[in-house]
């Protein structure tokens, strides 16, 4: 019975997984584990039986037998009860579905990833509620449809529960995810690589040590470029993603940063290799090879992590967050930041107490009006070691490089150090106006 209607219900639901009826990666748990467990356990019933009975028979017992219980419909009786039992099995089975309905609908949450038992991700989890892609549930970009993805991540998972159990989890959480999901499958359902951006304008605010915070403006006009194989279009940074080019690099190191080799195979098949000075094959054998894609530059695109106390103030600061008009603010909110606090809450007190020690004795200038000012500096100070410092995960500021750029993190300069030469000579320009101008 058990075999039966297990089989049943796991062809009806593989059919509609094959379809694409079904979408959510956690119904897998109830469709593609669950059932095939039982459908097993059933089929393991089945010689068990059989030798059980077989041992029966050999002691000279009796063969079992099995006895159904009389129903009669004509007995009011029997006719009460077998209504009665019906009802309360259609109640039962409305209840468990709905229950089986809405505990799927909660591990699909990011809730669920990044607080319930997942807590180790409080890093991950904290970036991702402030990033432009809190809108996108945990599983869209690190789980796939259908079956073969749903299986992977939940072994995966197993395995990560584990190591939570026993607290033998790395710290912090290592980056780059090893088998994340293919950014085709992912960012390009939204992000369209074939569209040609041209150019943009990124105004970049940093603020001086000195008691007027002053101000500075770089201004860059990115050229993102872009384009496609029909249009013939290749142009700008995002040249690298162009359907028509393929760029392949071997990484020497597990965050990806050394990247001693790479190939560029352009739209008409012609092949160049460019190898880093010093660099020998053997390194070179020893390294992960990837095919370039979007998380290759935005190897954050969720769970930014500042990449110094400097970037993060001066953030805050050109957005009205701390009061650019508070003396010396700039470099007191660094200075706070910058000190060793063993935990969070620690820290809030600490920051605080930096703070205001300081606008209340060595800032002579600052005066009773401005004390909101203070409070609300020692209030956006405080968010920003919430938002990037987590002690217990050994998580800081540039704990995590962000490839975009090349002014904290080698980035661009990866490959972009004009010492990667193929054979003839040739070498990866690092030309600064490839990418952007300066204004």
């Amino acid at each position: 019975m058990l075999t039966t209607i297990s089989a049943v219900l796991f062809v009806i639901v593989f059919f509609a997984d094959l379809f694409g009826f079904h979408t959510n990666p956690y119904l897998g748990i109830l469709f593609f584990l669950i059932l095939p467990g039982v459908f097993l356990f059933g089929l393991a019933l089945i010689p068990l039986g059989g030798w059980v009975e077989r041992r029966r028979r050999a002691r000279g017992r009796p063969s079992a037998e099995v006895r159904w219980p009389q129903l009669d419909l004509n007995d009011p009786i029997h006719r009460r009860a077998a209504v009665i039992i019906f009802a309360l099995t259609m109640a039962n089975i409305v209840i468990v579905s709905l229950a089986a309905y809405r505990g799927v609908e909660y591990m699909d949450s990011p809730q669920f990833c990044g607080q319930a038992c997942h807590t180790v991700m409080k890093p991950e989890f904290s970036a991702y509620q402030d990033s432009a892609h809190s809108r996108v549930a945990c599983v869209q970009c690190h789980i796939g449809p259908g079956a073969a993805s749903f299986a992977r991540a939940k072994i995966s998972g197993l395995r990560q529960v584990v190591a939570v159990s026993f607290r033998t989890y790395a710290r912090p959480i290592p980056s780059p995810v090893q088998n994340l999901r293919p950014a085709r499958d992912t960012c390009e359902n939204c992000h369209w690589p074939e569209k040609f951006h041209g150019d943009k304008i990124r105004r970049i605010v940093e603020y001086a040590e000195d008691e007027k915070n002053t101000e500075s403006v770089t201004t860059l006009q990115v050229h993102v470029g872009g384009g496609s194989e029909r249009l013939g279009l290749a142009q700008g940074i995002h040249w690298h993603m162009n359907v028509a080019n393929q760029v392949e690099y071997i990484a020497t190191d597990d965050k990806r940063q050394v990247i001693p080799w790479v190939r560029v195979t352009d739209r008409s098949g012609a092949v160049r290799e460019f190898t880093a000075k010093g660099v020998t094959a053997e390194q070179i054998a020893k390294g992960e090879r990837r095919r370039m894609d979007c998380m290759d530059c935005h190897n954050r695109p969720s769970h930014v992590i500042a990449a110094t106390p400097e970037r993060a103030v001066n953030e805050r600061m050109a957005s009205g967050e701390i009061p650019k008009t508070l003396p010396f603010v700039r470099r007191e909110a660094v200075r706070a930041l910058k000190a060793s606090y063993p935990n969070q809450a620690a820290a809030e007190e600490g920051i605080a107490r930096v703070l205001r020690e300081f606008y209340r004795t060595d800032a002579s200038n600052v005066k009773a009006t401005k004390g909101q000012n203070v409070e609300k500096a020692i209030a956006a100070t405080t968010t920003i070691y919430r938002r990037n410092v987590f002690p217990e995960m050994n998580v800081q500021f540039g704990t995590y490089p962000n490839n975009i750029g090349h002014v904290d993190f080698p980035g661009c300069f990866r490959c972009h150090d004009d010492d990667h030469a193929t054979r003839d000579g040739k070498k990866i320009s690092q030309d600064c106006e490839t990418c952007h101008s300066i204004q």
